[in-house]
């Protein structure tokens, strides 16, 4: 329907009386201009192109009538999205040579009605009159670009602020008034572009911006979407990725082409601790690494990610029960063109009415530590342990082994910081970066602890599967290691490599020593339940001598084994090394 009403169209009134056009892009050269018109003609008629006096070349659908009539149709294009939401309707004035179709007579300008020619009365001259001078075309002057200026309206003045805006010269409001800021930004603009910086756009200069930002988002394919599943209307670019899936809590746009961006539309229903348990999934994740800025408050999150071959941004709000945002990632080579990108995706996003995505879209999400977000590669650490709190603030003792080489320690998803380590003993602490309020802290046993005594040890056996500590019983075997050392116990238990650095506690939920990782011995094969441990006295000693200040344990009789796995639970931690 709207093909036919483009093609039927045909000039009405007197004469040429005042043609216009739907300008749809313009092009820096002539070349990239002819590419995009044949690619239009294959989607729309009546398209043309001319070189404009600024020295671009337009490509435009008409001529139309009027403008009335070519408004009218650039609104059913636009409500069709088959052209730029950025088109607009032009009369043509800077129109000049037409380029498009190939061989097409320059279409005819509105002009003054010519007065009757009189035949002027034969003069004789003595030699052929010579061609007169061609007239080298006005410049402007500054006060004529004022006045032509303040004639703009007040939405062509918020394109221009939102051009320089995209172009990064202009970062306040978008409100159509040429303040100081806005006037500063002019001239960076002018003095970037090699123009006199007088904080006033001439007619030229005016249409080389807009034109400059309508081609690159043109590009990018920015377009308005609404998101009717999720409840979320966003300016995403279309010409570099396209709808994938939906898979709840989030809507899936993959790579188009090869672009290397992605995007996440996130959208489900919750509160405050479903807000949170995303906002620690989603560092787990490998679309999101991990130097960045990290920032979670009562009702939002920001998430922030860098590396050599990615960057990403995730921004998610609650709002009456609903969690919605949004996630881009891009290569890291296209950071420049990717951060105009990122502020029309930011500027544009908004939640829309009370629904949230459908989980029977997709799978909801998880948060649990044993669950992977579905469509989505989970990061994994160089290796999991275990520790347990030592004090009020949320010091963590756990084994020292490794933990030099990581690029980024934490503490039940906390980020924190290798406060002491003692490599020969085997013990280290760390602080987590914010202060935790631990539900227990390690009480040591100050007494001798007896061979044979039953013991438990408390650690995450099974770290990426489960998100609680694992009780494994056995007995103390003796109060020396395998080779005689005086600091440590053996230990008659079976134990996994994730339960190192976790507690060891005898019958009373004292500690009585930390779980040392298993030592290789590829030329001896040992049983199976032989495990050792650092004493709990050498334990306090070397923690008193660097400043801490263990509790010790008060005289107690035995409790029982759920009262030990409490204990365990409130007071050990899971530690992961990444580098």
């Amino acid at each position: 329907m709207v093909a036919a009403s483009l093609t039927g169209m045909v000039w009405t009134g007197t004469g040429w009386a005042e043609p216009a056009w739907v300008q749809i892009e313009a092009r820096p050269t002539l070349d990239q201009a002819q590419e995009r018109a044949r690619d239009w003609s294959t989607i729309l008629p009546a398209v043309s192109g001319f070189a404009m006096s600024t020295g671009w070349y337009a490509i435009a659908l008409g001529p139309y009538a009027d403008e009335a009539e070519a408004d009218s149709q650039l609104r059913v294009l636009r409500g069709e999205r088959m052209i730029p939401p950025d088109s607009y309707v032009s009369n043509g004035s800077r129109f000049r040579e037409q380029f498009w179709p190939t061989g097409a007579a320059p279409a005819p300008v509105a002009e003054p009605a010519a007065p009757v020619a009189v035949e002027p009365a034969p003069v004789e001259s003595p030699a052929a009159e010579a061609p007169a001078a061609e007239t080298p075309a006005p410049v402007e002057t500054l006060a004529e670009s004022r006045r032509l200026e303040a004639a703009l309206s007040a939405a062509t003045r918020m394109e221009i602020q939102s051009a320089l805006q995209w172009q990064g010269f202009y970062s306040s409001t978008i409100d159509g008034a040429f303040g100081r800021g806005t006037r500063a930004s002019i001239g960076a603009w002018q003095q970037a572009n090699g123009y006199e910086a007088t904080g006033v756009l001439a007619s030229a200069q005016q249409a080389q911006l807009l034109g400059a930002v309508a081609a690159e988002r043109a590009a990018l394919g920015l377009t308005a979407i609404d998101e009717p599943e999720a409840g979320i209307a966003i300016e995403l670019p279309m010409g570099l990725i396209e709808f994938d899936h939906y898979d709840a809590p989030f809507v899936h746009y993959r790579a188009k082409d090869g672009s290397g961006v992605t995007v996440l539309l996130i959208s489900q229903q919750g509160d405050q601790n479903s807000l949170f348990g995303l906002y620690d999934a989603m560092q787990t994740l490998e679309i999101v690494p991990m130097v960045g800025e990290r920032k979670r408050e009562r009702a939002s999150f920001l998430l922030t990610g860098q590396n050599e071959r990615i960057h990403s941004y995730t921004q998610v709000g609650l709002s009456g029960g609903l969690i919605k945002g949004f996630t881009l990632v891009y290569p890291a080579d296209q950071a420049d063109r990717m951060a105009r990108v990122l502020e029309a995706m930011k500027a544009s996003f908004r939640p829309k009415g009370k629904k949230a995505l459908d989980a029977t879209l997709g799978k909801p999400l998880a948060v649990e530590r044993s669950a992977l977000m579905a469509g989505l590669d989970q990061r994994h650490p160089e290796f999991a342990r275990s520790g347990f709190f030592i004090a009020a603030d949320g010091a963590v003792l756990t084994a020292a082994a490794g933990l030099q080489a990581c690029g980024r320690i934490t503490v039940e998803d906390h980020l924190a910081d290798l406060a002491y380590a003692d490599e020969a003993l085997g013990l280290a602490v760390l602080r987590p970066q914010k202060p935790l309020a631990p539900a227990a802290v390690a009480a040591f046993q100050p007494a001798e602890p007896r061979p044979g005594g039953e013991l438990a040890v408390a650690g995450f056996s099974y770290p990426e599967a489960l998100s609680a500590p694992v009780l494994s019983f056995g007995t103390l075997s003796d109060v020396s290691g395998l080779s005689g050392e005086a600091s440590r116990a053996r230990l008659a238990v079976r134990t996994l490599a994730g339960d190192a650095g976790g507690p060891v506690l005898d019958t009373t939920g004292a500690v009585v020593g930390m779980l040392l990782p298993a030592e290789a011995t590829p030329d001896k094969l040992l049983p199976e339940d032989l495990a050792q441990a650092l004493r709990s006295f050498d334990i306090v000693a070397r923690l008193t001598e660097n400043g801490y200040a263990p509790t010790a344990s008060e005289p107690s009789g035995s409790i029982a084994a759920e009262d030990i796995a409490a204990l365990a639970q409130d007071m050990t931690v899971r530690v992961a090394c990444w580098k």
